[in-house]
């Protein structure tokens, strides 16, 4: 953990020598979703020769010294689990295998069924993260697969409609398609959503401590159903980027958020309040996030994760990264809000390979 304050320290002073260069560029699409200080397209892997094009295991590269990375579990978290009955509902589903549809089925399945969440006829907005332009093999994105699963679901359960969107800081149209999302959510029969300054619609939030006020996109307040869906990886300032911030991606301004970014979050979820998050851990950026860029810093884990408890999905994913839950600025903000918990061991966790 001290090595990876390092890491936010330093990109920190990097982040801000450049923002003023950086504001400059932008649209009116506003501030980056993902805190970049550029946007990024990443037309083609970096890899070392004869690697595969998605490596199981992290390469053993040496370490830029502005860039230390996150250490890495090597097995399934060490945590306190309860066996789930056949009919049971578990609090929290970690299912590992090797197909993405199936173990985003198997999690959603393990925490009650798509329709306990989406009732017949509503509309759904599905958030995954979509900040960069990559392509999916460099772990900045949600893994396609994932996001369709979610989508077919939705389908199958018959909602109205389901858009997906994200506010990333990349071109729109390019991270949405070099992603591979948007053909994804195509071939499920969902709609991509792109973000249009119009829609922007300011709420006000009085219960909150810090964010009295948001500007949220007009798509997440009208959705009667929200999808939280990440993907796990590292973060220059945040430490790691998990459910609770990937709904920044909702919020147009997201510079005050570094300020105090677990109190902040927490105000956000007053207003923006997801049915479950399902982390994407299928692969995971160990380091150089939010937008990677090698593969050299990308870990297989073929895992996900999902619970109504965003703290606990949370909480559960730090572990693949060695940390503990506590050493999470936001996990820890979660629980003292009321938000959720990250005491994992009071839970009902079905943990199933497949």
């Amino acid at each position: 953990m001290k090595e990876l304050r390092r890491a936010s320290r330093l990109s920190r002073r990097t982040f801000v020598a450049r923002l003023g260069a950086a504001m400059v560029g932008l649209t009116a699409l506003g501030t980056a979703g993902c805190q970049s200080t550029a946007p990024v397209l990443l037309p083609s892997p970096t890899r070392p020769a004869g690697q595969a094009s998605m490596p199981s295991t992290t390469a053993s590269t040496p370490v830029p010294p502005t860039a230390q990375p996150v250490a890495v579990a090597t097995a399934a978290a060490q945590l306190p689990t309860a066996t789930i009955k056949a009919s049971g509902r578990a609090d929290l589903a970690v299912i590992r295998g090797t197909s993405p549809a199936d173990l985003t089925r198997a999690a959603i399945e393990a925490i009650g069924g798509i329709g306990r969440f989406v009732p017949n006829g509503s509309n759904v907005v599905v958030k995954p993260n979509i900040c960069v332009s990559s392509t999916p093999e460099y772990a900045a994105t949600t893994n396609p697969e994932v996001v369709e699963t979610i989508v077919r679901l939705c389908k199958e359960a018959s909602a109205r409609s389901v858009k997906v969107l994200d506010y990333g800081f990349a071109g729109q149209r390019t991270s949405y398609a070099q992603s591979g999302i948007e053909a994804a959510v195509k071939r499920a029969g969902g709609e991509m959503v792109p973000i249009t300054p119009l829609k922007w619609k300011k709420v006000a939030n009085p219960n909150a401590k810090e964010a009295k006020s948001l500007e949220i996109y007009e798509d997440v307040l009208a959705a009667d159903v929200l999808i939280n869906v990440p993907i796990a990886k590292h973060h220059n300032l945040a430490g790691l980027t998990l459910g609770m911030k990937n709904l920044m991606g909702t919020v147009q301004y997201r510079e005050p958020f570094h300020g105090s970014l677990g109190q902040r979050l927490v105000d956000l979820h007053l207003l923006v309040k997801p049915a479950f998050t399902l982390v994407d851990a299928v692969r995971i950026l160990t380091r150089n996030g939010p937008q990677g860029g090698n593969l050299a810093d990308v870990k297989r884990m073929d895992t996900v994760i999902a619970s109504t408890d965003i703290v606990a999905v949370d909480a559960f994913a730090s572990t693949l990264f060695g940390l503990k839950p506590d050493e999470l600025e936001t996990v820890r903000a979660g629980q003292k809000n009321g938000l959720g918990t990250y005491n994992l061991a009071s839970l009902k966790i079905a943990e199933v390979a497949r």
